[in-house]
């Protein structure tokens, strides 16, 4: 009498793996980290257009490009500071130092300084020609740091999204944009410096709040930016829209733009998110159109989409762990 009961007890609990729900996919961290990683660069794509405006121009200087680099940061790390103590923040692991120091060389010091200095000499359409190969340069520093080793397909797709941004960056500034400057080596080494505090901050943004990581390498940064800001401070009054570029660069270029991109980096992983970064020359096109009066015309469009193909078709390019050695 009893085998019949236990059987049909039983029956249920053989059959109810097949309705368990089926865990989310692997690729949703992956299109969460791309979403907030095309979220930073929106707010990073105003960052040389806003650095332009407060550094001016050889025959108009304003601010300088150490005040710019070294306000912006001691701005930030004001305002990491207080964050870190309204949400009683522990303090990073002693292994987290080191890659913080890196991160805040990179992105605090490094990047910000090099691109303030250059962009009083250059335009903003012949410094976008540089920095379209920091996509390239960050999958390099990604795929080094964390073991990663992108298929030929997608580094074929990372060399064609790069050529496009180049090509139209050159055909933007009429030809003048494959004339060579003094600055390029500036924003060549701030493409660096910046692919070496993106790979830092998301290897660190694994196990570490995205925001904390920024905020702790500004705060460890102030005993540095704060004196240098205060000593570079401009002499002359400067015009309103010199301190409203430098309050841009320093509230979303230099703080909230990162609590988006280190979180996006770290869910979608360096390598594949950092090619998001190919559309920022558009987006700063795109948000010229209301905010300097500029058009858009169809090739612009057209190289934007194309570029946006690339990285979307890149997406799908196997990346695989690089085995360990011997």
């Amino acid at each position: 009498m009893s085998t019949p009961v236990s059987a049909s007890v039983a029956s249920p609990d053989v059959a109810a793996p097949a309705t368990t729900p089926v865990p989310p996919p692997r690729t949703a961290p992956e299109a969460r980290g791309l979403a907030l990683g095309l979220l930073g660069v929106m707010i990073f794509a105003l960052t040389l257009p806003m650095t332009r405006l407060a550094v001016g121009t050889p025959d108009a200087p304003l601010m300088s490009g150490l005040f710019i680099a070294m306000g912006r940061a001691a701005v930030a790390g004001l305002l990491s500071g207080a964050l870190l103590l309204a949400l009683r923040a522990p303090l990073p692991q002693r292994a987290d130092w080191g890659p913080l120091v890196l991160t805040a060389l990179g992105v605090v010091f490094g990047f910000p300084l090099l691109t303030s200095m250059a962009m009083r000499h250059v335009s903003a359409v012949h410094a976008s020609v540089i920095v379209g190969v920091l996509p390239l340069a960050t999958a390099a520093v990604g795929a080094l740091l964390h073991r990663q080793r992108p298929s030929p397909a997608f580094w074929a797709c990372a060399l064609l999204g790069t050529a496009l941004v180049v090509a139209f960056a050159v055909l933007r500034s009429g030809g003048a944009g494959l004339a060579l400057h003094p600055a390029d080596l500036l924003l060549l080494g701030a493409m660096l410096c910046a692919a070496v505090g993106y790979g830092f901050g998301a290897r660190l943004s694994q196990h570490m709040r995205a925001e904390f990581v920024i905020c702790w390498a500004l705060v460890i940064s102030l005993p540095a930016t704060g004196p240098l800001a205060a000593l570079s401070w401009p002499a002359a009054p400067m015009p309103v829209h010199a301190w409203g570029g430098l309050a841009y660069v320093s509230v979303f270029s230099m703080w909230l733009g990162f609590f988006a991109w280190y979180r996006g980096l770290a869910l979608g992983g360096t390598v594949r998110v950092s090619q998001v970064q190919l559309v920022q020359p558009f987006l700063g096109m795109l948000f010229a159109v209301p905010l300097l009066g500029e058009g858009l015309d169809t090739v612009s469009v057209g190289f934007g989409l194309a570029v946006m193909a690339t990285v979307l078709l890149g997406r799908r390019m196997p990346v695989r762990p690089r085995p360990a050695s011997a």
